[in-house]
């Protein structure tokens, strides 16, 4: 990400190096969840955050709407929108626990 490694407010990130423990909803295992970055920063009243952040296309962050026909795809993006779910679950806790913020990013908020 050459936004983290020129923004002189970003003091440490990384990519994929957090793994966090979640319970998939499809077939109730434990699974690993590794979030796409993490990231230090710098805020603007001069304090140090530390934050977990996912970029999802946005129609994976809503639940998808149900057809008049049960179809491969609706059940596929029902499968997605649940695990993901569970995810961002564990993401948020895992934050809370250790004083970090979770959030989401789609492409409304990457577009420039």
């Amino acid at each position: 990400m050459v936004w983290c490694d020129k923004n002189e407010n970003v003091l440490q990130w990384g990519s994929e190096e957090i793994v966090i423990p979640y319970i998939s909803p499809v077939d109730r295992r434990v699974h690993r969840y590794f979030p796409d970055f993490y990231v230090k920063a710098k805020t603007r009243d001069d304090l140090i955050k530390k934050y977990i952040v996912e970029v999802k296309p946005e129609k994976q962050c809503m639940a998808p709407k149900r057809p008049k026909r049960q179809t491969k795809n609706y059940i596929t993006e029902v499968k997605t929108f649940g695990v993901n779910q569970a995810k961002w679950k564990a993401a948020v806790e895992y934050c809370k626990d250790r004083n970090m913020e979770f959030m989401i990013l789609t492409e409304k908020h990457l577009k420039v």
